[in-house]
């Protein structure tokens, strides 16, 4: 029987126990058929054409998972081609018929995924709610009465429902990431370029991104892979140019108070501080940042000149089907009428002032993290006031396009009453796509969420993102290295980062050495000795970095193996037994912070 929610891993060890794509697609029809939402999709895949395909898949390549994505089903957002299936951008008299895959579904095909068919949106991908459609509003898997997000809404609730493993969407001001926030999913939103829009209908061309609606990061990351590539028929389409982050000890930035914003929703913010928290306990240093320029630079989105790229997408047939289109979408479309060129050149040069002092910002942290949407609303709630509700979903993600970041959107739980979930978004620098991955699928993990409607669900081990290995050299410090101290610089200068922050075995000692400038500890290891081990942090440095750090080291410290309270060994810093003699034995404050600490208020 195959789980509600069909992930990646769990639907490839299926396969490989006996499973065939013949019972996949039966599988797929049987819940399409018993959904309770009827506005998840505009178009079906018919039920023959489905089971035709995975016969064409099994002649192709009979061996199970013997493609990156053999026989996975996945849902497509209507304004991205899928030969076969009209392409309406949820808008029937806009419909037309491709006679070819956009680039990312030919690739996903030839990886052997199957399309089960075209999901609904707010109408030429324009909002963040899913109401704004002649198809019906796609609402919350966990209350109907909720908003499911947008513009993706059917993407992201096909796959909440189990109807697929992974659906694709667009973001121009957070479409891939708003509904998988609302939905409990993970959203893969790429750097802009990285993935090919080729057969896709344009929002603001120049910042629209294909993404990703996934059960797990790791389902995300596979699926990313697969699609992306340069494609010279995208204008905009570029060579990825891989940009690393620090593998752990990351400089995660979050709002400060100045810049908090969740109108009036508590139980959001509540999420966002627990968040907070389970990035410092995997070893992340949080870092207040001001959000002011990227808030600046996201309100140049809908109130500034870039909504006139969302009529130059749709301007012809605007001229002669005015009426065809939803009201509210018309009505922020038609605004762009209100500005010409002189004002497209001033927004550009507003915005790379304001890309200028992020730049600021960003040297302070490695990664944002902030929440995906401050708050959520009803359909009801939405449809009163759709155009200032819909802006409250943007506050946080408005900005990431426009200033060319990658960004992984993650669950962060559920409400104090266990009713909705809300999520938060880790964004970094250009092309940090794969970088973000492993802090991402941490921080998903550590929460206990499940996976779209599937509370229980536990994220299979199979899909894990492991840590980059960039080749750096572990070393474990104890005192005037650690974060903050006087010698620490020798090892951020040199690119190193913190790993984690752990303790010895129980058998150490910890001497305050006399003379030494600035003051230093000796670490000693006293088999027999038992007690509650030292605090000290690891820290990587690149082999080169490491050799020169060693021959640096003053007598009678040195280097040799550290025993740490998980069981394993990293090179570190050890004193010879010797120069304790005369030494202050300080074991007993379990660290050279605290040491320092009592010394300083004695003093």
């Amino acid at each position: 029987m195959l789980p509600t929610i069909l992930d990646l891993a769990s639907l490839q060890s299926a396969y490989a126990a006996g499973l065939s794509p013949f019972d996949l697609v039966e599988e797929v029809i049987r819940r399409r058929l018993a959904s309770d939402d009827p506005a998840i999709f505009i178009t079906l895949t018919p039920d023959d054409d489905l089971r035709t395909a995975a016969k064409a898949l099994l002649a192709r390549a009979p061996k199970p998972n013997s493609l990156p994505l053999w026989g996975i089903p996945f849902a497509v957002k209507d304004n991205i081609d899928v030969a076969g299936l009209p392409t309406t951008a949820a808008c029937p008299a806009f419909a037309y018929h491709p006679a070819d895959d956009a680039t990312v579904v030919a690739r996903l095909r030839a990886a052997g995924a199957l399309v089960i068919g075209k999901t609904n949106l707010d109408q030429f991908a324009t909002g963040l709610n899913g109401t704004r459609s002649p198809h019906g509003a796609p609402r919350s898997v966990f209350d109907r009465d909720y908003v499911s997000g947008g513009s993706s809404s059917g993407s992201a609730v096909a796959v909440a429902s189990g109807l697929a493993s992974f659906a694709l969407g667009t973001d121009t001001a957070g479409s891939g990431r708003v509904p998988a926030a609302f939905n409990n999913l993970v959203g893969i939103k790429p750097t802009p370029g990285l993935v090919p829009n080729v057969g896709v209908v344009p929002a603001c061309r120049s910042v629209d991104v294909v993404t990703i609606f996934a059960a797990t990061v790791g389902d995300g990351v596979a699926i990313r892979k697969v699609m992306e590539g340069y494609d010279a028929a995208d204008p905009f389409s570029r060579k990825a140019a891989s940009t690393s982050l620090p593998a752990s000890g990351q400089r995660i930035g979050v709002l400060d108070e100045a810049e908090r914003e969740f109108f009036g929703n508590r139980d959001v913010e509540a999420l966002y501080d627990a968040a907070i928290e389970r990035a410092r306990a995997l070893g992340a240093t949080i870092v207040p940042f001001d959000y002011t320029p990227f808030r600046l630079s996201a309100e140049l989105l809908y109130n500034g000149p870039w909504v006139a790229e969302r009529l130059a997408a749709v301007k012809d047939f605007l001229a002669s089907n005015a009426d065809d289109f939803d009201p509210t979408v018309r009505t922020i479309i038609e605004g762009a009428k209100a500005y010409d060129a002189v004002d497209a050149f001033e927004g550009r040069y507003r915005l790379e002032t304001l890309r200028q002092k992020t730049r600021r910002e960003w040297e302070k942290v490695d990664i944002l993290m902030l929440p995906t949407s401050p708050t959520t609303y009803t359909v009801e709630e939405m449809m009163a006031d759709p155009i200032v509700k819909n802006g409250h979903f943007g506050r946080y993600t408005n900005f990431v396009n426009l200033l060319d970041c990658a960004a992984i959107a993650i669950p962060a739980g559920f409400d104090a009453n266990g009713h909705l979930p809300a999520g938060v978004t880790l964004i970094g620098p250009a092309f940090t796509d794969e970088a973000l991955a492993p802090f991402a699928d941490a921080m998903h993990r550590t929460l206990s969420a499940g996976m779209g409607r599937d509370r229980a669900a536990a994220i299979p081990e199979a899909s894990r993102v492991p840590p980059a290995d960039d080749g750096s050299v572990p070393i474990v410090v104890v005192g005037a290295h650690l974060s903050g101290m006087p010698l620490n610089h020798e090892l951020t200068s040199s690119g190193g980062y913190r790993l984690k922050t752990c303790r010895t075995a129980g058998d150490y000692r910890l001497f305050a050495l006399p003379g030494t400038v600035p003051p230093k500890p000796g670490l000693v290891r006293e088999p027999g000795f038992t007690g509650g081990g030292i605090e000290v942090e690891v820290w990587a440095v690149s082999p080169e970095a490491f050799g020169r750090f060693v021959q640096k080291i003053p007598a009678p410290l040195g280097i040799g193996k550290v025993m740490l309270d998980d069981g394993t060994a990293v090179s570190g810093f050890l004193c010879e037994a010797h120069a304790t003699t005369a030494a202050k034995d300080i074991t007993e404050f379990g660290g050279w912070r605290n040491f320092i600490r009592a010394a300083e208020t004695m003093a």
